[in-house]
Protein backbone atom coordinates (compact mmCIF):
# COMPACT_ATOMS: atom_id res chain seq x y z
CA UNK A 1 0.00 0.00 0.00
CA UNK A 2 0.97 3.48 -0.73
CA UNK A 3 1.24 5.66 2.22
CA UNK A 4 1.01 9.59 2.34
CA UNK A 5 4.97 9.52 3.70
CA UNK A 6 5.86 7.46 0.60
CA UNK A 7 3.99 9.66 -1.98
CA UNK A 8 6.49 12.58 -0.57
CA UNK A 9 9.35 10.62 -0.90
CA UNK A 10 8.35 9.36 -4.56
CA UNK A 11 7.59 13.29 -5.07
CA UNK A 12 11.22 14.15 -3.94
CA UNK A 13 13.04 11.45 -5.71
CA UNK A 14 11.30 12.77 -8.65
CA UNK A 15 12.36 16.34 -8.43
CA UNK A 16 15.83 14.94 -8.04
CA UNK A 17 15.46 12.67 -11.49
CA UNK A 18 14.04 15.80 -13.34
CA UNK A 19 16.58 18.38 -11.54
CA UNK A 20 14.25 20.30 -10.41
CA UNK A 21 15.74 22.36 -7.29
CA UNK A 22 12.54 24.05 -7.42
CA UNK A 23 10.28 21.21 -6.71
CA UNK A 24 12.83 19.97 -4.25
CA UNK A 25 13.43 22.62 -1.82
CA UNK A 26 9.41 23.20 -1.59
CA UNK A 27 9.45 19.04 -0.41
CA UNK A 28 12.19 20.04 2.18
CA UNK A 29 11.38 21.36 5.58
CA UNK A 30 13.26 24.60 6.50
CA UNK A 31 15.26 22.40 9.00
CA UNK A 32 15.74 19.75 6.21
CA UNK A 33 19.30 17.90 6.92
CA UNK A 34 21.12 15.65 3.68
CA UNK A 35 23.58 13.61 4.71
CA UNK A 36 25.87 12.86 1.78
CA UNK A 37 27.54 9.24 1.15
CA UNK A 38 30.63 10.22 2.72
CA UNK A 39 28.21 10.99 6.31
CA UNK A 40 29.08 14.70 5.65
CA UNK A 41 25.82 16.86 6.95
CA UNK A 42 24.78 19.80 5.10
CA UNK A 43 21.35 21.59 7.04
CA UNK A 44 18.78 23.84 5.77
CA UNK A 45 16.79 24.18 2.88
CA UNK A 46 18.30 27.63 1.43
CA UNK A 47 22.47 25.94 1.63
CA UNK A 48 20.65 22.72 0.18
CA UNK A 49 18.78 24.22 -2.43
CA UNK A 50 22.19 25.75 -3.81
CA UNK A 51 23.84 22.32 -3.02
CA UNK A 52 21.41 20.12 -5.44
CA UNK A 53 22.15 23.21 -8.00
CA UNK A 54 25.81 22.40 -8.16
CA UNK A 55 24.84 18.51 -8.28
CA UNK A 56 23.06 18.72 -10.88
CA UNK A 57 25.78 20.85 -13.21
CA UNK A 58 28.12 18.33 -12.50
CA UNK A 59 25.59 15.21 -13.01
CA UNK A 60 22.49 16.97 -15.15
CA UNK A 61 21.44 13.38 -16.40
CA UNK A 62 21.65 12.09 -12.38
CA UNK A 63 18.77 9.48 -11.32
CA UNK A 64 17.75 7.83 -8.61
CA UNK A 65 16.06 4.42 -9.56
CA UNK A 66 14.25 2.68 -6.35
CA UNK A 67 13.33 -1.12 -6.76
CA UNK A 68 12.05 -1.50 -2.90
CA UNK A 69 10.75 0.54 -0.16
CA UNK A 70 9.86 0.42 3.19
CA UNK A 71 8.06 2.22 5.70
CA UNK A 72 7.64 2.28 9.32
CA UNK A 73 5.93 5.42 10.49
CA UNK A 74 7.62 8.63 9.34
CA UNK A 75 10.98 6.80 8.12
CA UNK A 76 10.95 5.43 4.80
CA UNK A 77 13.67 3.63 3.24
CA UNK A 78 14.41 2.64 -0.30
CA UNK A 79 17.20 0.81 -2.30
CA UNK A 80 17.90 0.48 -5.52
CA UNK A 81 20.63 2.03 -8.06
CA UNK A 82 21.65 5.65 -9.10
CA UNK A 83 23.39 6.53 -12.17
CA UNK A 84 24.73 9.77 -14.13
CA UNK A 85 27.42 11.67 -16.23
CA UNK A 86 29.61 13.85 -14.94
CA UNK A 87 29.72 16.93 -16.34
CA UNK A 88 33.30 18.28 -15.92
CA UNK A 89 35.86 19.40 -18.28
CA UNK A 90 34.06 17.95 -21.13
CA UNK A 91 35.78 15.10 -22.57
CA UNK A 92 39.12 15.02 -20.98
CA UNK A 93 37.90 12.05 -18.97
CA UNK A 94 36.96 9.24 -21.11
CA UNK A 95 34.91 7.34 -19.31
CA UNK A 96 32.58 9.90 -16.75
CA UNK A 97 29.67 8.06 -16.63
CA UNK A 98 28.78 6.62 -13.06
CA UNK A 99 26.17 3.99 -11.89
CA UNK A 100 26.04 1.88 -8.27
CA UNK A 101 23.85 0.52 -6.01
CA UNK A 102 22.16 2.94 -3.36
CA UNK A 103 19.85 3.07 -0.18
CA UNK A 104 17.94 6.15 0.59
CA UNK A 105 16.97 7.14 4.17
CA UNK A 106 14.49 10.07 3.95
CA UNK A 107 12.30 11.45 7.29
CA UNK A 108 9.00 12.94 6.69
CA UNK A 109 7.64 15.86 8.63
CA UNK A 110 4.44 17.75 8.09
CA UNK A 111 4.34 16.45 4.66
CA UNK A 112 7.98 17.50 3.32
CA UNK A 113 11.51 15.55 4.17
CA UNK A 114 12.98 16.43 7.34
CA UNK A 115 15.89 13.83 6.38
CA UNK A 116 17.08 12.53 3.28
CA UNK A 117 19.96 9.99 3.38
CA UNK A 118 22.07 8.51 0.72
CA UNK A 119 24.01 5.41 1.41
CA UNK A 120 26.25 4.68 -1.49
CA UNK A 121 29.67 3.63 -2.52
CA UNK A 122 31.23 6.84 -4.14
CA UNK A 123 34.47 6.36 -4.83
CA UNK A 124 34.08 6.12 -8.58
CA UNK A 125 32.59 9.17 -8.96
CA UNK A 126 35.15 10.50 -7.05
CA UNK A 127 37.47 9.12 -9.36
CA UNK A 128 36.33 10.34 -12.19
CA UNK A 129 36.03 13.73 -10.77
CA UNK A 130 39.21 14.14 -9.55
CA UNK A 131 40.14 12.10 -12.81
CA UNK A 132 38.57 15.42 -14.48
CA UNK A 133 39.85 18.00 -12.75
CA UNK A 134 43.80 16.99 -13.12
CA UNK A 135 42.83 16.71 -16.83
CA UNK A 136 41.26 20.31 -16.76
CA UNK A 137 44.88 21.89 -15.20
CA UNK A 138 47.30 23.36 -17.15
CA UNK A 139 50.64 21.61 -18.08
CA UNK A 140 53.38 22.39 -16.12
Amino acid sequence: METKEIKIVQAFNSAINEGNVEILSRLMTEDHTFIDPGGTAHSGVREMTEGWKDFFRMFPDYKNNFENILQDGNLVVAFGRACGTYNGNRGLVPENRIEWSAAWKAVVENDRIKLWQVYADWSGAVKIIEADQKAGMPAG
